[in-house]
């Protein structure tokens, strides 16, 4: 069964007492881990760049009487606002146990041929490798401070395979950077107690993807084609891996990648 909504089947508060930090709160694959973290028992505090967005996240919380708070507007390209973003939460909650890095600026598709580097290949592998190792950096110390933490960074598929609908260059470049640099999170943070893992997300049905036409038409009977499931995907599917790997549950789980993809990289 599909999971497009917070259902009570499965077990509640598996993330109770625990501090969690969600980038990119105000929509997409973030808005679903804040939400499912908050309905799981964790305070959270989210961020986004978009303030109205991130204003958003927090009324569907206040409806469903979730201690859900936001710090916007927040870019995770700038260092400083990163390490204000995480302050704040540490001074509000006295410390960290969770980060979701979900935020990302989205991707520059261009082929390898058409894609310009300063105005397309820049920001892109800024906006989805930077605002991955800014916010995992402001929280380090805290974390090292507290004995240890789990980081929950996003890779996707397309760190392992290319598109033949789209021009993903800087796209496949950014999420493998992702992948490499949360193993050597896991390596550095495994003495400290600070777990590091990814998810590899398929097409998920977000805001974002939306925007660049991935559901309609030609393009979204090819996405389909490819995906044994028959469907893309929802926040809610990717924040059930969240929860997992941010509780208890997964205390012996570092370095590793997890796909959630309707089976795209079993074909």
């Amino acid at each position: 069964m599909p999971a497009t909504h917070l259902t009570n089947h499965h077990q509640a508060g598996r993330l109770a007492g625990k501090v969690a930090l969600v980038t990119g709160a105000g929509a997409g694959i973030g808005q679903g881990c804040a939400l499912m973290f908050a309905a799981q028992g964790a305070a959270v505090v989210g961020c986004d760049i978009d303030s109205a967005a991130a204003e958003g996240t927090v009324e569907q919380a206040r409806e469903r009487g979730l201690d859900l708070r936001m710090v916007h507007p927040c870019d995770m390209t700038d260092p400083a606002q990163a390490q204000r973003f995480v302050d704040e939460a540490v001074a509000l909650h006295g410390r960290i146990d969770i980060l979701v890095t979900a935020g990302a600026i989205p991707p520059h598709m261009a082929s390898a041929a058409e894609m310009d580097f300063q105005k397309q290949w820049t920001p892109t592998i800024r906006g989805e490798v930077d605002v991955v190792f800014l916010p995992c950096q402001a929280a380090w110390q805290h974390f090292a401070a507290a004995g240890g933490g789990s980081i929950i960074n996003f890779a996707s598929v397309n760190a392992f395979r290319g598109s033949s609908n789209f021009g993903m260059i800087a796209h496949c470049a950014g999420k493998s950077a992702v992948l490499g640099l949360t193993r050597q999170l896991a390596v550095e943070g495994g003495p400290l107690g600070i777990r590091a893992n990814t998810i590899s997300p398929g097409m998920v049905r977000t805001p974002a993807t939306e925007s660049a036409g991935a559901h309609e038409g030609a393009k979204r009977e090819a996405l389909l084609s490819r995906i044994p499931m028959g469907r893309v995907g929802t926040p809610e599917d990717i924040a059930w891996c969240a929860v997992y790997l941010a509780s208890d549950e997964a205390s012996w789980v570092t370095g590793a990648n997890f796909t959630v993809d309707g089976g795209v990289l079993a074909k």
